[in-house]
């Protein structure tokens, strides 16, 4: 910046969240959470009877909720918890998070944990994940309404009782990693800007294990990174290139690459888009790059046995005097050419580089995650996020860790007889293929650069921002992607 800017300064939030599991409820608990099945009657402690919930309106229907008030003592919450064989790891999650909702102003909440087929320390996992990302707030200024999670206490039998807690601090991971993610992807540009995100990276990656490298703008042209570099050219703001590395103790089984788009803000370059909402919520253009962020912190506490090496790709894309034009063609690291079509079609072309970059080094697979292309939204919402790949058993990878942490992914087909779209007359290839198949072409795009490894693409552009708040799921940004890659992290197997 060329003057003192008006925005406030940048600073993760601080929080503190206490979990807890034993066999009664604190003292301390503001709200106990019972769950009840369909068909079944609430704890004999509640003093209600199923006749008298039913007349409630209470039935143990998935999502319902009952509040009883009393004198004295906590506030018990009747959560339905639908078929009682039908529970697993993902309902749980759900009926915490109903939990945490029915009662917005206790910030001390305890669960009664159900017996079931899920295994305790798994169930612990979900429940907090459930009840703690509900509650997730972050705002920049003073405090408003919104209460705070400051505690969960799950209550369960005896001999679970370690179980619960090994689970809780697993869950205290996944949680710290998702809501990072979150913190980054709603923080405005004008505040966190790629220098920013790189002294994030460089402070929070030594406390986690990791080592990191950032890559500065004469670093970048000596690496030849004209994908990052193109896009940068219209903004006042330096590109940065943040590396990370996870190093297991010991032989790692297996080495992941992730590569994450992260474009800070996108006005779209001299492509501008319209004027209208949808450049209020371009500052999360970089959930992928927050997503690897969030989820590489989390590895070594969780006992991660694979390498994993992060790229995050980091730049505004916005119009002025210097921007890259439409009709340029850049030079990307590993010497192609591409003609730019669109300059709103900018997450390729910082992923690109990386994706070369990746396959300098010794790896087993390759993901990039990215808010790329809204042809993804049109096709599957805001809730289901495209999947592609040239190689089946590491989508199978993908989607098997996104149905268990439930951030849905639907696979599209790499479908090669649209390759000719991204031709160009003077060039290797054009950065936009046709009006249509627009999540496919991007995804052809970006294969062109992954030397034949095994590689998967996600694109995130409909779940990277909720509309409304939803179980577990806040307005605002939704740090998809976090949790899904520290799954795929610790069960990867190289295909």
């Amino acid at each position: 910046m060329t003057h003192a800017a008006p925005y406030p300064p940048f600073a993760l939030p601080q929080r503190t969240l206490r979990v807890g599991a034993a066999a009664t409820a604190p003292s301390d608990a503001g709200a106990v959470g019972h769950i009840v099945f369909d068909g079944e009657a609430p704890e004999a402690r509640t003093g209600l009877s199923a006749e008298r919930a039913a007349a409630l309106g209470f039935t143990g229907k998935p999502g319902q909720t009952l509040v009883l008030t009393s004198a004295e003592g906590p506030v018990d919450v009747l959560v339905g918890g639908g078929d009682a064989d039908a529970l697993t790891t993902t309902v749980l999650r759900d009926l915490a998070s109903h939990l945490a909702r029915a009662v917005p102003s206790q910030e001390k909440l305890a669960l009664v944990l159900p017996r079931a087929d899920v295994p305790t320390a798994e169930a612990a996992a979900a429940a907090l994940e459930g009840a703690s990302l509900a509650r997730y707030v972050y705002r920049i200024g003073e405090d408003g309404p919104e209460a705070r999670l400051a505690s969960l206490d799950l209550i369960v039998g005896e001999d679970a009782v370690d179980d619960a807690r090994a689970g809780l601090a697993r869950g205290l991971e996944i949680v710290k990693a998702a809501k990072l993610a979150r913190d980054l992807a709603g923080t405005p540009g004008g505040i966190l800007t790629a220098t920013k995100l790189a002294g994030v990276a460089a402070e929070l990656c030594p406390q986690a294990g990791l080592e990191v490298e950032i890559f500065d703008e004469q670093a970048l042209i000596e690496l030849g990174c004209g994908g990052l570099l193109g896009i940068n050219l219209g903004s006042v703001e330096p590109p940065a290139m943040i590396k990370m590395v996870y190093r297991p103790e010991g032989e790692p089984t297996g080495k992941l690459t992730l590569v994450g788009k992260g474009i800070m803000y996108d006005a779209g370059g001299l492509a501008l888009k319209p004027g209208d909402e949808v450049h209020a919520t371009m500052k999360n253009d970089m959930t992928g790059a927050a997503a690897i962020l969030g989820a590489m912190t989390a590895l070594r506490a969780l006992g991660c046995r694979a390498q994993v090496t992060g790229y995050l790709m980091c730049t505004d894309n916005m119009p002025s005097g210097s921007a890259l034009r439409l009709g340029d063609i850049v030079v990307m690291r590993g010497g192609k050419t591409v003609e730019v079509i669109n300059t709103d079609a900018e997450g390729r072309m910082v992923m690109a580089d990386a994706l070369v970059l990746a396959t300098e080094e010794p790896v087993d697979a390759i993901i990039d995650i990215a808010t790329l292309t809204g042809a993804a939204m049109r096709a599957l919402g805001t809730e289901i996020a495209a999947v592609m790949g040239n190689n089946t058993g590491l989508l199978d990878q993908v989607k098997t860790a996104a149905e268990r942490v439930d951030e849905p992914v639907w696979e599209l087909p790499l479908a090669h007889r649209y390759r000719a779209e991204l031709n160009s007359p003077i060039a290797d290839l054009r950065n936009l293929g046709g009006v249509n198949a627009g999540s496919i072409t991007a995804a052809l795009f970006l294969e062109e650069f992954v030397a034949g490894k095994p590689w998967v693409h996600i694109d995130i552009a409909g779940t990277a921002q909720s509309g409304a708040a939803k179980k577990w799921i806040n307005h605002g940004p939704t740090g998809f992607g976090a949790r899904l890659l520290i799954d795929v992290a610790l069960n990867f197997r190289a295909e």
